[in-house]
């Protein structure tokens, strides 16, 4: 049962979203408006800054982008995180607010997972003056997210994860309701790299194969055998998928050229397994090329680790979310082969990331990454008090 400090806190948390809920929307609005790319959120930064300052905050605008803020003087430290960059993606939505940005667009949330966090930290400001803030909290508006391996790296190398006990975050689920929140206990999302194979050999006519490399059917092969032999030198379990993007290699039909490319990305759910992956994956590809006489170059970036859920903090969000939303408002959310550089936190600190619901009941289900992603905006209000509440949850 929660304590009478907790229900007290609660309903504080409740009445100060509950307050601002419009002014939030129309800063997701105004974040969606005006889009920035990873590394160059200066403006998002500026905006959110200034806004969280009026409550209380502490705050340490990072150059060249990003904000680490805390609130709280002494006892155990809970960091709540929210990425701030933008895509280039093509807006494609026309509602009043869609991006002024030519190629650039929040088509991920992250302007929805910024407001929620300025509203939870409006949420915290009030619970601090009102001695209801049990500890501290650190806040984590984080830049590029959408490149490898993330900013999450630059905010742990400036020391953001000091003294962290626990961390928290939420990302947008449009495949589930309003209202509704997505939660799973270990691996939530895999790890993610980037994978590039260049052969090089000796070119020549299409009709002596037999004087050249071949290398156009060699790259072929690597095509193909490498995600099959992956899946057959690796446990099954770990959940290895090798996806390629981009192939190439010739100009003409009866010219066999004398290089080409193969790349692609590499996702894995488990940890142990990720560790792995690298130095077999340069195994098979050079095993694959040798019997053709050909030189392979591997170039394997390994980008972020999975985001791996442990059991005190998804149980804190899960009781927080039954608290605020009742109790069938929590569904299991699917592991999903996406990468998500939360799990570097992760991989320091215990924490949790929680799916929130951004869809409207009944209505299309849209698709992250998509020039064309609408949320509902009541998840706005929803995710700054599950993001406030499950900070003093931890701290209590």
């Amino acid at each position: 049962m929660p304590s009478d400090a907790q229900l007290d806190a609660s309903q504080l948390v409740a009445a100060v979203v509950d307050k601002h809920d419009a002014d939030l929307v129309d800063l997701r609005r105004d974040l969606h408006a005006h889009p920035e790319l990873s590394w160059a959120e200066s403006r998002t930064a500026d905006l959110v800054a200034a806004r969280i300052a009026t409550a209380g905050w502490r705050v340490n605008r990072l150059q060249p982008s990003g904000i680490v803020a805390e609130l709280g003087e002494v006892g155990p430290v809970i960091a709540l995180r929210a990425d701030i960059d933008a895509l280039p993606v093509q807006d494609v939505t026309d509602d009043p607010w869609t991006s002024t940005v030519p190629g650039v667009a929040h088509a991920c949330g992250h302007d929805v997972h910024t407001a929620c966090l300025v509203g939870a930290a409006l949420a915290l400001g009030e619970a601090h003056d009102r001695g209801l803030l049990r500890g501290r909290v650190r806040l984590l508006f984080q830049p590029a997210e959408e490149v490898m391996p993330g900013g999450a790296l630059h905010l742990m190398r400036l020391g953001a994860l000091e003294g962290v006990e626990r961390i928290f975050a939420l990302h947008c689920d449009p495949a589930v309701d309003v209202g509704q929140v997505g939660l799973r206990l270990g691996p939530l999302t895999s790890a993610a790299d980037k994978l590039e194979v260049r052969l090089q050999g000796n070119g020549g006519h299409t009709s002596r194969p037999h004087l050249t490399g071949d290398l156009t059917f060699a790259l072929a092969k690597v095509t193909t055998e490498l995600p099959g032999v992956l899946s057959r030198r690796m446990d099954p379990r770990s959940g290895v998928s090798v996806v390629w993007g981009i192939l190439h290699a010739g100009a003409a039909p009866n010219v066999i050229p004398d290089s080409g490319l193969v790349a692609g990305t590499v996702r894995i759910l488990d940890a142990v397994a990720w560790a792995e992956c690298e130095p077999l994956v340069r195994e098979i590809v050079h095993g694959i090329v040798q019997p053709y006489g050909l030189t392979a170059t591997v170039d394997y970036q390994r980008g972020v680790p999975p985001v791996v859920n442990d059991p005190v903090s998804n149980e804190i969000l899960g009781t927080t979310v039954r608290r605020v939303l009742g109790e069938h408002a929590e569904v299991v959310a699917p592991q999903s082969l996406g990468g998500e550089d939360f799990g570097w936190y992760l991989d320091e600190v215990p924490g949790a990331m929680m799916r929130l619901g951004t869809r409207t009941p009944g209505g299309p289900t849209y698709d992250l990454h998509q020039g064309n992603l609408r949320i509902d905006e009541r998840a706005v209000g929803i995710g700054a008090r599950l993001l406030a509440e499950a900070a003093l949850a931890a701290l209590a």
